[in-house]
């Protein structure tokens, strides 16, 4: 992983943790990028991001589902270990989000942010010292690679799509 943590995950509640964290922000995240959408009358990509909530929200219940009774540790937003402001599969994609973006771009957003996920996955899997991190942590990057490779499949069947977004008739009055 190109921006892997410096520091390895070495017990199961914070591989938990860090699990809910990256899943539920991805939730949020796509379901806010659907929202916007979706006020800018580009309903295709928005049902594309909804879907991706879903796929997103499916994990986090898994996560969640396997931490009841467990007492988890409080961490704080500048001590998760990856290398983004946020969870490998939200906030690293801040600037190349457009209300104008097209399926193709989406899909292709959405799979870059997809394989960090993965990766992270992958990377605690093989750093941790923890035989149970590593089995759990290779569980959700395989779960990963499914997401991976049915985006990978749509992002090839949308080769026909329009690359370039689709001329905004009213943009915003911005001023100079």
């Amino acid at each position: 992983m190109s921006d892997s943590p410096c520091t390895s995950i070495e017990t199961v509640p914070e591989f938990l943790v860090h699990a809910i964290e990256l899943e539920t922000e991805s939730v949020q995240r796509y379901q806010e990028l659907a929202d916007s959408m979706e006020t800018h009358n580009n309903e295709e990509v928005a049902g594309l991001f909804r879907r991706l909530a879903t796929f997103s929200e499916e994990h986090a219940d898994e996560v969640k589902a396997r931490v009841q009774g467990q007492q988890l540790p409080e961490i704080p937003p500048w001590d998760f270990k990856w290398n983004c402001p946020g969870s490998p599969e939200s906030d690293c994609m801040e600037g190349e989000v457009s209300y104008l973006m097209t399926t193709r771009q989406a899909l292709e957003l959405a799979l870059h942010n997809e394989t960090r996920g993965r990766d992270f996955y992958a990377h605690v899997a093989e750093t941790s010292a923890n035989a149970e991190v590593r089995r759990l942590a290779n569980e959700m990057a395989e779960e990963e690679t499914e997401h991976v490779q049915l985006l990978q499949k749509w992002v090839e069947h949308a080769q026909h799509l329009p690359e370039e977004p689709q001329e905004d008739m009213d943009p915003p009055n911005m001023p100079e």
